[in-house]
């Protein structure tokens, strides 16, 4: 279907151009030929349209195009669409009318009493004749309509043909209510017993039923007819009404995953277009060939084919689909600059497409040539195919311990991490393990994100290298300076979060494994190494402190300062217009976009099977729970914001909103502002009034003197910080 003239009748709508449109109108209906479709579609627009009106003395030139379609049930719904938009009550057109409904059947008992109520008797005036006609038919007790004028669906309780009324129960509106049948004509439409919303209000039980047999079919029905729908407004019409809240992550999860697959639903490609409903079905291939364009990148081409074999693995029986297939993945092959990483995964998505019909032995001897298989492994994009390469490598080198003890390290995907630990021990390379830990330990900040990874694991599993006593000392030790070190560089915000949550969860239970098995003089020891985690507010130090002091008594008196501590986590988080702008943007990124994107990651991680080996499911689920923290978080502390003007900052003592200008002892001059923890910039010497180093300047006046790391800094100036913006 070309809808050549719907985009130009859609064009002058939009600019309300009558006269364009009604030019166009008398060239389409000089037409030979007909598309019902569009046709119908052009009408549909024009009555939802300001042109309606003065278009319905025109509308009858249609007919003519009617006619040679008049007999399928499109035709039906054109001629419907005509006598709801006429306007002129043409006699003549009356009794074609009238006619036409005759031919459509007379056995009703009502049908002439019908045929007077919708003006067809007189012929005085008709307009939505055949609409009213099909309400009336309709109209049996039992039966649904929606109403609208915003009262929703409404479930017919009694019809009176002698009073000329019917009364309705309504989902919006309490009570039953009364309608005549001329204001019906005008309000209501009928909907059969099996569209989405005379389910949903009728038949919730059995429409929930439905919804968790087969997800996809009732997206099909709500696609139907409700039209095409983005995701949040096909939350919106299910969310609580159908699927119950806490269902509802895991419905959507494998209804995303149906739709995929669906040949009749049109898939968007971002989550504001939306789902749409296609008039003939679309392949498998016919998908596949659309995805893959003209000639996409080789990134491009890898991550498409695997996806697409992933998601359809009915289409491996198709033997000429996978010739051709082939075919391309090997003209691919032949590229000059290829990478030693893209050449594997090209070969394993052949040996996809094989399906154990052969495959090839290209890929073990890539295996065993490369010259820095952890390099190759770390190139490689999909993730699946990252631990395939893992599994290999263990099975076909030789010096497989070697390049697991390079990826320990170096690997990004914890899950990955899991595996390749496992095999060592299993190996029983403990010692080997051990020595690439002390590398950890000695230079904590090459490997970040591996600190806190295995720092986690040894305070869940005792059997693995520095999982004793002595092991946890120092790891904690390690964690506590990265911690201190990570606050001095940017760009760390995320992996700062996860530490704190893994100090304070479970009511700081990690913590208290460390404090319960140590002596007085280590604790002491972690005790200082907290006051130097500046992003740590006073609060979570004083509880440091208490957890030491129900242990050790006598160190109570270290946690004294912090009893009084001006900050709380129920005190207004203060910051620039500009930072409350981007939290805000930032909350909505995450809650409208990288939430549905990890959603659509964790959905087709799902699909895989076998979640126990399922390193893109495991990846999918940690930045679930990274983005639900930080969602949790800049939420708690949005609703406390209070921006900051440059009226709320008095000069008389030090506070937020402030440039400080120290002395050192020597009379060189450092500057520190002190803005919102969502401005804390510790390389440009912004800190976050929350921070303890900041804590130690608040209230200070000039001339006042502080310690910071050993030196002695004295107040020499107070500044507003929006004189400098």
């Amino acid at each position: 279907m070309s809808m050549n003239y719907l985009d130009q009748f859609q064009k002058h709508l939009d600019s309300h151009d009558y006269p364009s449109f009604l030019t166009l109108w008398e060239e389409y209906c000089m037409g030979d030929e007909v598309d019902g479709e569009e046709l119908r579609l052009v009408l549909t627009s024009v009555k939802e349209s300001d042109l309606a009106l003065p278009f319905g003395r025109h509308v009858e030139k249609g007919l003519v195009l009617w006619e040679k379609i008049e007999s399928s049930e499109l035709g039906h719904e054109v001629f419907k669409l005509i006598v709801d938009l006429q306007t002129r009550n043409d006699p003549e057109f009356a009794k074609k009318v009238l006619e036409y409904l005759k031919n459509r059947g007379t056995e009703d008992p009502h049908y002439h009493e019908k045929i007077r109520l919708i003006g067809l008797r007189e012929g005085k005036n008709f307009k939505g004749a055949v609409s009213s006609y099909e309400l009336l038919s309709h109209m049996k007790k039992g039966n649904f309509v929606f109403h609208n004028g915003g009262w929703g669906v409404g479930e017919i309780m009694d019809v009176s043909f002698l009073c000329e009324q019917l009364q309705l129960e309504f989902d919006y509106v309490p009570g039953i209510k009364e309608l005549s049948f001329e204001n019906a004509f005008k309000v209501l439409t009928p909907l059969q017993e099996e569209h989405f919303l005379s389910l949903r209000f009728g038949n919730p039980e059995e429409l929930e039923r439905r919804a968790k047999k087969d997800p996809g079919g009732v997206i099909r029905l709500l696609l139907r007819d409700l039209g095409s729908l983005t995701a949040a407004e096909i939350k919106e019409e299910l969310y609580e009404l159908v699927i119950l809240k806490n269902d509802w992550t895991r419905w959507w999860q494998t209804a995303r995953s149906k739709l995929k697959k669906d040949t009749m639903i049109e898939n968007p490609k971002d989550h504001k277009q939306p789902f749409r409903l296609r008039k003939a079905e679309v392949t498998h291939e016919e998908m596949l060939q659309k995805a893959l364009g003209t000639s996409p990148q080789v990134e491009t081409l890898i991550q498409t084919v695997y996806s697409f074999l992933r998601d359809f693995p009915s289409m491996l029986k198709k033997e000429a689909f996978c010739a051709d297939l082939e075919q391309k993945l090997k003209e691919t092959l032949k590229c000059e600059e290829l990478t030693d990483a893209l050449e594997l995964q090209l070969h394993f998505c052949l040996e996809d497409l094989a399906n154990g019909r052969g495959g090839t032995d290209h890929v073990a001897s890539l295996i065993k040539r490369f010259a820095s298989s952890e390099d190759v492994v770390n190139s490689i994009q999909v993730i699946a195919f990252k631990k395939r390469a893992v599994v290999k490598i263990r099975e076909l080198r030789e010096d497989w311990v070697r390049i697991f003890l390079v990826l320990l390290l170096k690997i990004d995907q914890n899950s990955l991490r899991d595996y390749i630990l496992s095999e060592l021990i299993e190996a029983k390379k403990e010692e080997e393990i051990a020595k690439k830990l002390e590398e950890l330990l000695s230079f904590p900040m090459r490997y970040p994100t591996v600190i806190v990874w295995y720092f986690q694991k040894i305070m869940k599993e005792e059997q693995l290298p520095f999982s004793d006593k002595e092991g946890k000392n120092r790891f904690f030790e390690t964690f506590l300076i990265l911690l201190s070190l990570l606050e001095q560089s940017t760009g760390n915000r995320d992996l700062i979060k996860k530490m704190h949550t893994f100090l304070t969860k479970g009511r700081y239970a990690n913590v208290r494994k460390i404090f319960r098995d140590n002596d007085q003089e280590t604790i002491q020891e972690f005790l200082l190494l907290v006051t130097k985690c500046h992003s740590l507010s006073n609060h979570d130090i004083k509880i440091f402190h208490s957890l030491a002091e129900v242990i050790f008594p006598a160190l109570s008196k270290l946690g004294k300062k912090y009893e009084s501590a001006p900050y709380s986590e129920e005190s207004p988080i203060w910051t620039t217009e500009e930072g409350y702008r981007k939290i805000k943007e930032r909350i909505e990124t995450i809650s409208t976009v990288e939430t549905v994107e990890n959603a659509k990651e964790i959905e087709v991680a799902r699909s895989h099977g076998d979640l126990r080996e399922n390193a893109e499911f495991k990846a999918a689920l940690e930045r679930r729970e990274r983005l639900q923290s930080d969602l949790k978080t800049l939420s708690d502390q949005f609703n406390r914001a209070r921006i900051l003007t440059r009226e709320d900052v008095h000069l008389d003592r030090a506070g937020v909103g402030m440039i400080i200008d120290f002395k050192t002892e020597e009379g060189a001059v450092i500057s520190y502002t002190l803005l919102g923890p969502w401005e804390a910039d510790p390389e440009k010497h912004i800190l976050s009034f929350q921070s303890k180093l900041a804590q130690l300047m608040i209230g200070r006046r000039v001339g006042d003197k502080i310690l910071v790391q050993g030196k002695s800094l004295i107040i020499a100036n107070l500044r507003n910080y929006f004189d400098t913006v």
